[in-house]
């Protein structure tokens, strides 16, 4: 019984498949921003390295232009006043240019074209103070020659190089600390571009996530109503079944019972007959010995053979023949009576339960030098009258077919699982073929040589018992290595309306 909504609950495993391949989708683009985050992070932090290292070797050239015009004005100073205190002043700026000189040359190590500028800055300071020592050694008069043509001196021509050198650093660093704020700028807007692009992702695919998520919940909301609706239909069906099932029963079990009943009144008068024909034999059989004793003319072969031969042998198979059918009526009554008993679950210790059928088989048990064993068994609460008929029937089964020339062996086992109990009992006699494993369990049908007395009845009313109390029974065995019967009950057998 399937509907459409149950079937598109089934369907909804590609849903299933589309909801995790977004959410699979989600997580890598989650991923992908922590990495992109992570390179622009590197990123940021190299640009701002870069600027940082740009701005401090413009500094650096600032300070040592500073400290290069300073050492110009203190020489100038020097030579128009020639006071001493300029002197000083001038080799505080040439200490301080050179310091300046040094700290650019570590920190243009990675430029090839500033690292050569600072070389040349390097020269011109070592010719510039050259220049000034050999201008100290002058006079007066050349002095004052040195004064009047101030616009062609040597050292103003070293501090006009050096400014053009220093304009040059400071314009390839300008240049570098805009195309490093330009990339650092660019990388930013690349990480921003990023996290829209992975934000809106996450968004689509959360949203997609939701909608179909609800999706699959209002088809399992209404598939979940459908379930109940069609479980409660088929409660009723199985309800309406049973009962149907129960009727069916008890009209066969009535019918059983009426047609034995009624058989049982044809098969008396039938007996009846058969001993009155009986007595009429042994009335004509005596006369036929008077006769002979007598000297009577003794009647013909023919009527003498079916007096003496012919007679008894058709009233012997009417006799076998009605007591086996009213063997048979008998057992039919039976099933029927107890197909109509009231079951009554109570609670049973089947170890002592099988301890007691063994007992009371003790004398077969020993006759047959049979070993009977009876294991600890489980408690259920079932039928004992029941459950008794068919341990002893499964046992008695075992004694009766053992295996000739074989001493027996009978172990009754058993133990509990998921609220279920199991019994069986294993022996080590003859066997039954695998084809017959179901013919055994059906009515006067049996397996194997019919050398022991019974009329096929017992291993049906055992598992007609069995169904009874919600259990079952099943066989394992072959010709020649015993058979082990497993019969299945519930630990808890609550009974109900099962008789009704």
């Amino acid at each position: 019984m399937e509907t459409d909504k149950i079937t598109a609950l089934g369907g909804n495993a590609r849903s299933n498949r589309i909801i995790i391949a977004l959410l699979s989708i989600g997580f890598a683009a989650l991923l992908a921003a922590a990495l992109v985050a992570f390179w622009v992070q590197r990123q940021n932090e190299q640009d701002a390295r870069s600027v940082s290292h740009t701005l401090a070797v413009e500094a650096s050239v600032a300070a040592y232009a500073s400290a290069n015009e300073r050492l110009e004005t203190a020489r100038r100073g020097l030579l128009l006043t020639g006071n001493a205190d300029f002197t000083r002043t001038m080799a505080q700026a040439e200490t301080a240019t050179r310091s300046r000189q040094r700290e650019l040359d570590r920190l243009v190590s990675d430029n090839p074209s500033q690292r050569a500028r600072v070389a040349e800055l390097r020269s011109l300071l070592d010719a510039y103070s050259d220049h000034h020592r050999r201008l100290l050694a002058l006079g007066d008069a050349g002095k004052r020659a040195l004064i009047a043509d101030f616009g062609n001196d040597a050292g103003v021509r070293y501090i006009r190089q050096a400014r053009t050198i220093i304009d040059a650093m400071l314009a390839e660093e300008l240049a570098l600390l805009r195309e490093r704020e330009h990339r650092q700028a660019r990388t930013q807007k690349l990480f921003l571009g990023a996290l829209i692009v992975t934000g809106l992702l996450i968004l689509i695919v959360a949203i997609a996530t939701l909608l179909l998520m609800r999706s699959n919940l209002v088809a399992l909301r209404l598939s979940r109503a459908e379930l109940f609706r069609l479980n409660d239909d088929l409660e009723d069906m199985v309800e309406a079944r049973t009962a149907e099932l129960k009727r069916a029963n008890a009209e066969i079990q009535r019918f059983a019972y009426i047609v034995s009943h009624d058989l049982r009144s044809p098969l008396v008068n039938v007996m009846g007959f058969t001993a009155e024909l009986e007595a009429a034999r042994k009335a004509l059989a005596d006369y036929l010995a008077k006769s002979d004793a007598d000297g009577w003319q003794a009647p013909d072969a023919a009527t003498r053979l079916a007096i003496e031969e012919d007679l008894p042998e058709a009233i012997g198979f009417i006799r076998s023949s009605t007591q086996k059918m009213d063997r048979l009526i008998n057992a039919i009554l039976n099933l029927s009576r107890q197909g109509r008993r009231l079951l009554a679950p109570e609670k049973i210790n089947l170890t002592e339960l099988a301890l007691g059928i063994a007992a009371s088989l003790e004398h077969r048990v020993q006759e047959t030098g049979t070993v009977l064993k009876v294991e600890p068994l489980p408690t259920i609460v079932s039928d004992r009258l029941a459950v008794e008929q068919m341990l002893s029937n499964l046992i008695e089964n075992a004694l009766k077919y053992l295996k000739p020339g074989t001493a027996g062996l009978i172990t009754v086992t058993g133990g509990g699982e998921l609220g279920r109990v199991f019994i069986e009992v294993s022996d080590n006699g003859r066997g039954i073929d695998p084809r017959d494993h179901e013919r055994i369990f059906e009515l006067f049908r049996r397996s194997g040589p019919q050398d022991q007395p019974g009329e096929g009845i017992g291993l049906a009313h055992t598992r007609a018992l069995a169904y009874r109390l919600g259990g079952t029974i099943e066989v394992q065995s072959a010709l020649g290595e015993g058979s082990t019967f497993r019969l299945n009950l519930p630990m808890k057998w609550h009974g109900g309306e099962e008789n009704a």
